[in-house]
């Protein structure tokens, strides 16, 4: 009997689409190895590795853009807008492609974050669509004016034929899928116990005085880390490999750790408005303190749901570029919901496509 395959397409947006995509593949992978996973994605292969231990094919195909960004906070509406419409006169082009790809390889079951062409690319190979997400780009659009009101309605149209959705949670309503489920937070699971990782980067500063800053694969520009000299006995500990060098910045190089796995040491995390970023931190219970992000219509709803379901503080983007980052020694506020939020998406989302590539043999 042949293997079952997988198709994982993911949207073609920074790097959080990716990691949570990963998380997932690396649970299937772990319940039932003999899955062949493709991953359909741009994403570096050096990051779906970080989160997949075993082997799968990396398929560098797109079906969407997300919103063209030259930092993790600064979007470029007008070229989101003509790509998004080049990728809509391409569709025929492009679905048949795939539905070659797919029939010769012979894959059981799409399941995608969340570029909607990959519905139309499973109807017309014949094959089941799933998806997840906290959000459709249709609802992102919609937020953007007449210029993007026929992307909004070949989206939406498109989300409408998808066979399951696992909404996860900081969602929107998600009106354009027929058969959804919520499910819980996605993310990866930290490889070191913490005094190891201590022991391994050199940190001795008591936790409540470490601080990851990490603001997504894009990075911000123009960070003032000159007010990390205000506090000198603090570590912080960043991604950005533009950072400068401080005795109190620890520069992380090369692909052996991840923002999730440095997050158990850490007191706070200072991010953007970011699903994985705030799934894998909600998942660990470590506190967040989170920028505000204008114009983009996610940012609100995890923003709310920070403050519900995490130990949080929320600072104005304006004055983390101008201010002293006194919110650093502020008191975090508790969360405001008495309801503790369901933390094992990942799993479940893994154990219910397990089931059905499975359901046969």
């Amino acid at each position: 009997m042949s293997r079952p395959v997988l198709y994982l397409a993911i949207t073609n947006h920074g790097f959080g689409h990716a990691v949570r995509m990963a998380s997932v593949a690396r649970q299937i992978q772990k319940l039932n190895p003999d899955i062949l996973l493709v991953l359909v994605t741009t994403a570096p292969r050096w990051l779906l590795e970080s989160y997949i231990e075993g082997d799968f094919i990396h398929r560098l195909k797109s079906f969407d853009v997300g919103v063209i960004q030259s930092d993790s906070l600064n979007m470029d509406l007008s070229a989101t807008v003509n790509k998004m419409e080049d990728y809509r006169r391409r569709e025929e082009e492009i679905i048949a492609g795939e539905v070659e790809y797919i029939n010769w390889n012979q894959v059981d079951l799409i399941f995608a974050d969340i570029p909607a062409m990959t519905v139309k690319i499973a109807q017309k190979a014949g094959i089941p669509c799933w998806m997840m997400s906290n959000f459709g780009w249709d609802f992102i659009y919609s937020d953007w004016g007449n210029e993007f009101k026929t992307l909004v309605e070949w989206l939406s149209s498109c989300y409408n034929g998808c066979d399951r959705l696992f909404r996860l949670p900081l969602a929107e309503p998600m009106n354009s899928f027929p058969h959804q489920e919520d499910v819980g937070l996605t993310g990866g699971i930290p490889r070191y116990q913490e005094e190891e990782l201590r022991q391994k980067l050199s940190i001795t500063t008591p936790k409540e005085k470490t601080i990851l800053l990490t603001f997504g694969g894009l990075g911000l520009t123009a960070i003032p880390y000159e007010n990390l000299s205000s506090f000198p006995d603090w570590q912080f500990i960043t991604f950005a490999q533009n950072a400068p060098d401080m005795p109190n910045l620890l520069k992380i190089t090369g692909n052996m750790y991840r923002p999730v796995d440095l997050m158990p040491i850490c007191g706070k995390i200072v991010s953007k408005p970011g699903f994985s970023t705030f799934s894998e931190s909600m998942r660990l219970d470590v506190p967040l303190i989170s920028l505000t992000r204008d114009g983009f219509a996610e940012a609100q709803i995890l923003l709310e749901g920070l403050q519900n379901y995490s130990y949080h503080r929320i600072v104005n983007y304006q004055d983390f570029f101008d201010g002293d980052w006194s919110f650093l020694t502020q008191d975090l506020i508790a969360p405001l919901s008495n309801h503790k939020i369901e933390k094992y998406g990942s799993e479940f989302i893994a154990q219910e496509i397990v089931k059905e590539l499975t359901i046969d043999s």
